[in-house]
């Protein structure tokens, strides 16, 4: 998928201007086959403009409180699995360097379940996907469902025979105390 990213910001006179306007190259993985994610804004700490109009650093793919991530990521159809004669070390090797940290969060034994400290807010744009949480209650998300998740267990998946894109921003996020 294509994704082109404009950006406004002001000029020293403070009047409003295009700071850029850029293609963003899609992150894929050769351990998830048709995955892709397009890590398109985002900071570590609470918003400020960046009139330059260039993305402020993100060291990590997940937001660290008061941090915020905005993307795309596609679920590609049927049960994600590593092609025949991956190398596995490999394959996780350039999961943490495209995606830092996202390997931290997902559960080895049971393939793509996850918890984040992020509240996140999700459209899908295209295609329908499974979101399942943590007791195995699903729901079917079609073009236009959008979801509100609260640091939930949860994971993705893909039924269909097209691929699913999904607009996620995220906001790190305290757990409750309990």
């Amino acid at each position: 998928m294509r994704v082109r990213r404009v950006v406004t910001g002001h000029d020293t006179s403070g009047k409003a201007v295009f700071a850029s306007d850029e293609q963003v190259d899609s992150l894929t993985l050769a351990l998830i086959p048709g995955a892709e994610w397009h890590r398109l804004w985002g900071a570590d700490q609470a918003p400020a403009f960046p009139d330059e109009g260039g993305p402020t650093a993100q060291p990590r793919y997940f937001p660290p409180v008061g941090g915020y991530r905005f993307g795309f990521f596609t679920v590609p159809p049927g049960t994600a699995s590593a092609p025949a004669g991956l190398d596995l070390q490999a394959g996780l090797a350039e999961m943490e360097e495209k995606l830092p940290g996202l390997l931290t969060y997902l559960e080895p034994d049971n393939p793509g379940m996850h918890t984040t400290d992020t509240i996140d807010f999700e459209v899908v744009l295209s295609g329908e996907v499974i979101l399942e949480l943590d007791d195995g209650a699903e729901k079917v998300l079609r073009a236009g469902d959008t979801v509100v998740q609260n640091g939930t267990r949860h994971r993705w998946g893909n039924r269909g025979t097209e691929p699913a894109v999904v607009a996620v921003f995220l906001i790190g996020a305290h757990r409750a105390s309990t």
